[in-house]
């Protein structure tokens, strides 16, 4: 069967590339550069602590030698304390790398997979598909043709996948703009994230607004300041002096010695693809989505559609058309990012606003510096990870769900198992590899060798019932996962996301939660115009 074509070599093409590799299914990436991304310190990502172990775990080295996982969190306004966060044990820091050296790492990890072919200098011009496959032409030193079993566009905003599919991209343009510089100095507050509204050193007119510093490794940092509304432009002349007042402010009156390494603007635009689908065609990251206002992250959510579509285009690529299972990639999706939009959306007027009442609310500020803090961090309505609990592939009419802390259809987390070996491992560390997981809560068994309960109690019937699913699945046994009962069995996607919850060994209602997550019996559908609207 021919290779998935992948159209962009940013981070999600790459991560969608080695995660199709980890379940057997070759791939071609479309580079349009030459293969090396220009050194960039004030480029750079926040990825949630999950995010940054899916990287991890398909790139195979640590983030954290090139990025660095923030020591603790704290908001000021004016000269007030409003908020401080110390990261650690069950509040993981997020990474913040630049994204040279992300995919510099992606970079390293693909050259050295046999299943994945990067074709640098190659720019899409045209796209065909039919019922069996999609035929993608690249221009460049070399006009190329390329057969493809599907085509996967994460080619950017301006993504020509995107354009060449006649998908509309509607949304606000400019919804915020800052001031970027990338530095090396010391500042107070070492190895900790802060967020600046309203500093002393700025006190009227909507150019007070915020600063945010946010630290790299070697003493680097990334300093943004929100500019106010227009197109004013930013000179070298207003960005040495925003440096220098602002290194003085938090220093007490003294401009320390800093290095400048690399100064841009970054704008922050939010729109939505009408459609993420188009037969064997599909759009993910920046192709599909834009958002980044209040802290949020456009790459966090980016490398989730990887993961989220690697698992079942691979499913479909060795079993055949699943197609309610394709589709549900853009009903999960979409919905969760059209979610964390709207709620930005719905905010930004409030947080950004000046003057009236809001302004002598009592709390007012400790309420906006909460909202500001969550989009930061990646928690609440505006950063927090979206959960899949309406999706098409949610098993229905379960008889015996058990109460567990992690919803249907949220990310579970991440506790120590038993694998079919014996060995021990995270729970995380069994993902990625296209096999469902089944997951028996059995206490006590990890003082014990595997051989002594493996024939034991309930573990033959559950190891039938595994065997008999419809799709391979791995039997793993915990000691406790967060609100589950003694011999609760939760099934999980490879994705992470969790389908079900049961009381118990119930071989019908698992088959039919595996059935459902799998998008029902597959079906020989034509492909080809195959879309959700």
């Amino acid at each position: 069967m021919d290779p998935v074509i992948i159209v962009g070599a940013g981070p999600v093409g790459l991560t969608l590339a080695l995660a199709l590799a980890r379940q057997e299914v070759p791939s071609v990436v479309l580079d349009e550069g030459p293969g090396k991304d220009e050194s960039r310190p004030a480029r750079t990502v926040v990825l949630r602590e999950d995010t940054a172990a899916l990287v991890e775990r398909l790139a195979g080295v640590p983030l954290a030698r090139d990025g660095a996982h923030w020591a603790g969190w704290r908001s000021m306004r004016r000269k007030q304390v409003m908020r401080e966060v110390s990261f650690g044990g069950d509040d993981p820091a997020p990474l913040h790398i630049a994204q040279h050296a992300l995919t510099g790492a992606l970079r390293a990890a693909l050259a050295a997979e046999p299943l994945v072919e990067v074709a640098v200098d190659s720019r899409l011009d045209a796209v065909e598909q039919e019922r069996s496959g999609v035929t993608a032409h690249t221009r460049g030193p070399k006009g190329t043709w390329w057969r493809g079993s599907y085509l996967v566009g994460c080619d950017g905003p301006r993504s020509t996948v995107r354009k060449l599919q006649d998908i509309r991209f509607p949304g606000r343009t400019a919804v915020e703009r800052h001031a970027v510089a990338a530095l090396r100095t010391e500042l107070p507050w070492p190895d900790e994230a802060l967020l600046h509204r309203m500093p002393p050193w700025r006190t009227s007119g909507p150019s007070a607004g915020e600063v945010t510093a946010r630290p790299l490794p070697d003493g680097v940092w990334r300093l943004d300041w929100l500019l106010p509304p227009g197109k004013d432009l930013v000179t070298p002349e207003l960005l040495l002096a925003r440096i220098r007042e602002t290194l003085a402010g938090w220093s007490g009156g003294t401009t320390p010695p800093y290095e400048l390494l690399d100064t841009g603007v970054h704008t922050v635009h939010h729109r939505l693809a009408r459609r993420w689908r188009v037969g064997r065609v599909f759009l993910a990251g920046d192709a599909a989505h834009l958002l980044g206002a209040l802290g949020t992250q456009g790459l966090d959510e980016g490398l989730r559609d990887a993961d989220n579509l690697a698992w079942k285009l691979a499913l479909a690529w060795h079993h055949g058309p699943h197609e309610a299972l394709l589709d549900s990639y853009q009903a999960e999706r979409r919905g969760v990012v059209a979610g964390r939009l709207r709620a930005a959306d719905q905010v930004l007027p409030l947080l950004r606003a000046g003057g009236g009442l809001r302004v002598y609310m009592p709390g007012s500020a400790r309420g906006h510096d909460a909202l500001l803090t969550d989009g930061h961090l990646g928690r609440g309505a505006l950063g927090a990870p979206g959960a899949y609990a309406t999706s098409p592939l949610a098993p229905r009419h379960l008889e015996e769900e058990a109460p567990v802390d992690t919803a249907p259809g949220a990310a579970v987390t991440d506790v120590r198992v038993t694998a079919e070996d014996g060995s021990f491992v995270q729970l995380r560390d069994r993902l990625g590899r296209g096999a469902l997981l089944v997951v028996l809560i059995a206490p006590g068994t990890g003082v014990w060798a595997r051989k002594h309960w493996v024939t034991a109690g309930i573990m033959p019937r559950l190891a039938a019932a595994v065997a008999a699913l419809p799709h391979p699945a791995e039997l793993l046994v915990a000691e406790s996962y967060p609100g589950a009962a003694a011999h609760t069995v939760l099934l999980v996607r490879p994705d992470g996301h969790l389908v079900a919850a049961l009381s118990g060994v119930r071989p019908a209602d698992l088959y039919a939660a595996a059935e459902a997550t799998l998008g029902g019996p597959a079906k020989a559908e034509a492909t080809v115009g195959s879309t959700s609207k």
